[in-house]
């Protein structure tokens, strides 16, 4: 694998393609490490170019980081995408196993986004809201959705508090299991909506 990117890199690609592929180096590199610890010179080095070149595409390091967290963050929404059929519950399980896979596979950057979105940098709190909102508005679409739950302000609130244990838990677990297996896990996430949306009057 690693020596048809070297072929690749070498080859001359459209401006687009190249900061695609910085973008997906970046978005890698974030998989092992936070934030703050993937620099401009990290990813020179990695994608064997200068750092000025690097300039050129992203404008500023603050740039850089926004657009490889905007590309994370695309990443996460494309792989948490419900399968076309089957039963509501079997699509949001399907989904939710998309997001399990992708938070234990990318876990040091997921955190530092997390961390990020609840910090002072606009941009990403920005991104992180924009792609939770997207993925709760899965749930209100007749034709992708997974439970079709009616679209109140109720709903929503309960879905937005939902989302944010299912974080919290899948996180936690990541450090501590507790003695579920990743099944048990997807189990407790997957039926936890439904309970808590009969709940509502």
């Amino acid at each position: 694998m690693g020596h048809v990117t070297a072929t690749t890199s070498r080859t001359r690609l459209a401006p687009d393609e190249r900061r695609t592929q910085l973008l997906d180096i970046g978005v890698r590199l974030l998989a092992t490490r936070s934030l703050d610890e993937l620099s401009i010179d990290v990813l020179a080095e990695e994608a064997g170019i200068s750092r000025g070149l690097l300039y050129h595409y992203f404008g500023t390091k603050q740039g850089f980081y926004e657009a490889v967290v905007q590309h994370a963050a695309d990443d996460l929404y494309a792989r948490t995408a419900p399968p076309a059929e089957g039963e509501p519950l079997e699509r949001l399980l399907g989904s939710l196993t998309g997001y399990v896979d992708y938070v234990v596979s990318n876990q040091a950057g997921y955190r530092s986004l997390v961390k990020a979105a609840s910090g002072s940098n606009d941009a990403l709190r920005a991104i992180y809201e924009t792609t939770f909102a997207a993925l709760a508005d899965r749930f209100f679409t007749v034709d992708t959705g997974t439970l079709e739950l009616p679209d109140t302000p109720a709903v929503r609130l309960v879905i937005h508090a939902w989302q944010a244990m299912v974080e919290d838990l899948v996180l936690t677990w990541c450090d501590t299991p507790a003695g579920l297996s990743r099944d048990d896990l997807l189990q407790v996430i997957t039926a936890s909506l439904p309970a808590i949306i009969d709940t509502l009057p």
